[in-house]
């Protein structure tokens, strides 16, 4: 007879004996791991948490589970201790650590006790920070001091009825008045495209173990670039034929890598894509400006946004294709008070202290400090290559030139002051030198054909020593 009281557990695919009760927390972490890999930890048990080694896709992985039918999965001291353990096991093994979150948060009737589990639990996430890929799923109601254990991971993968809140709709009308429930407080749209917390909402269950499946092949077997995989494909005729129409940069992104790769956080700060993908058979990050959205200007969440994404690539040794189409800072009061200062200087300090390989790409145009922004070579890109029509500039010549004529184009008449804001905008770039004048001074290495996009940005990749940054994955 199995017993659940000694830490182990029957197998997925069989029932447990009578007298005993299979857990839910148990059944969860089989139907993610492979089949006939978890090995339950030895400090698992029957208490609300469960925690096991396997494989993912034949990677090996930690999974830990909360236990909803155990007092609504809340943190004890005992179930912490269970978090830590996996942790502790896949630092030992340097590999992925995915938590099944379904909690009400430290148990109250322990009281400081089981604040202070929650809090060694928050630690050993800090120390894996950067260290391991730490995924969460969040598959019910996690709230309280639960709802930081997600916040503290690298991706947040949530289904329907995931919902994370650290207040309850309870005591927030108690308290503020503010009549809310579950869903508007903590819901997939209230993360997904609100806050920014959840970077991956599911449709279901299914799907959301299929994400976390796809996330641990990526980072926990990233693989080399390798010739085979280097199908050419032509990238001729995805941009509009005018510079000033906006458009969709996802096909781009998708052409670019080996196959449609898993975009994080689409809904959030739309106007910079982040993806994680592969190129040439290597897991690659590729982040770009969306000029659909904000005609893909930087502002303060999507500074923060790819500085977040930038860090955990870095830290994960996942080498960064950059893809740069993008006019500037959105200007304005908000963004000033939103402090687009510092949130814009997280994306400086990401590129700039990063040691994997990147690549920039510029498609269309990089003007002012968003140019710097995106992976400059002042930054320490490790090539910069250019499309022939793109532009790099301070600003556009249009502009430049009504700034430094002001007083000239307020002076000619009406009917001609098209023409010669034209003419001054023309003088101008050729002043300047545009790619040309990039390509000679170096900060861009090569104007190449867009059809050879993929085999130039892999050949960088393939060159360049590969190296992990030495800091965690949430930029202070």
């Amino acid at each position: 007879m199995i017993t659940i009281s000694s830490g182990t557990l029957p197998p997925a695919s069989t029932s447990a004996t009578a007298g005993t009760r299979p857990l839910a927390a148990a059944q969860r972490t089989a139907d993610l791991l492979d089949s006939g890999s978890l090995r339950p930890l030895p400090e698992c048990g029957e208490r609300g948490q469960f925690a096991a080694a396997g494989t993912v896709g034949g990677v090996p992985a930690v999974v830990f589970a909360s236990d909803p039918a155990v007092k609504e999965g809340a943190m004890s001291q005992w179930a912490c201790r269970v978090i830590v353990a996996a942790y502790d096991h896949a630092l030992a093994a340097g590999c992925a650590v995915i938590g099944l979150w379904h909690s009400g948060g430290a148990q109250l009737a322990e009281g400081v006790p089981g604040m202070h589990g929650a809090g060694t639990v928050f630690a050993a996430m800090a120390r894996a920070s950067g260290r391991i890929p730490q995924l969460s799923v969040v598959l019910g109601p996690t709230v309280a001091g639960a709802a930081y254990g997600p916040g503290l991971t690298d991706v947040v993968i949530m289904p329907p009825e995931g919902r994370m809140f650290v207040t309850g709709p309870g005591i927030v009308r108690s308290v503020t008045g503010e009549d809310v429930d579950e869903l508007q407080l903590g819901g997939q749209d209230v993360h997904s495209r609100r806050s920014g917390v959840v970077h991956v909402t599911a449709a279901d269950l299914p799907a959301a173990f299929s994400t976390a499946r796809h996330l641990v092949a990526l980072l926990g077997n990233q693989g080399s670039v390798d010739a085979v995989h280097l199908r050419h494909r032509q990238f001729a005729g995805l941009l509009p034929t005018s510079s000033r129409r906006a458009y969709d940069v996802r096909p781009l992104v998708d052409r670019l890598c080996d196959e449609p790769g898993l975009e994080l956080s689409p809904r959030w700060a739309p106007n910079i894509v982040t993806t994680l993908g592969r190129l040439g058979g290597r897991a690659v990050g590729v982040l770009a400006n969306n000029p659909l959205h904000l005609g893909g200007c930087l502002n303060c969440r999507a500074a923060e946004k790819a500085a977040r994404f930038v860090r955990m690539c870095d830290s994960l040794g996942v080498p960064l294709v950059v893809v740069a189409d993008v006019p500037g800072y959105i200007p304005g009061l908000t963004q000033e008070w939103e402090g687009v200062v510092r949130r814009g200087a997280k994306l400086l300090y990401a590129f700039a202290e990063a040691v994997v390989p990147r690549v920039t790409l510029v498609t269309r145009k990089a003007y002012g400090g968003a140019y710097i922004a995106m992976n400059s070579r002042a930054l320490g890109a490790t090539r910069v290559y250019a499309w022939p029509d793109a532009e790099i500039a301070v600003m556009g010549a249009v502009s430049a030139a009504r700034i430094l004529h002001r007083r000239r184009l307020e002076s000619t008449p009406t009917e001609s002051r098209a023409q010669v804001e034209s003419e001054l905008a023309a003088a101008h770039d050729k002043s300047v030198g545009g790619i040309d004048r990039a390509v000679s001074l170096g900060v861009v290495d090569e104007v190449i054909r867009p059809d050879d996009t993929r085999e130039k940005i892999a050949q960088a990749i393939a060159g360049a020593p590969h190296q992990r940054g030495d800091h965690a994955n949430i930029p202070l």
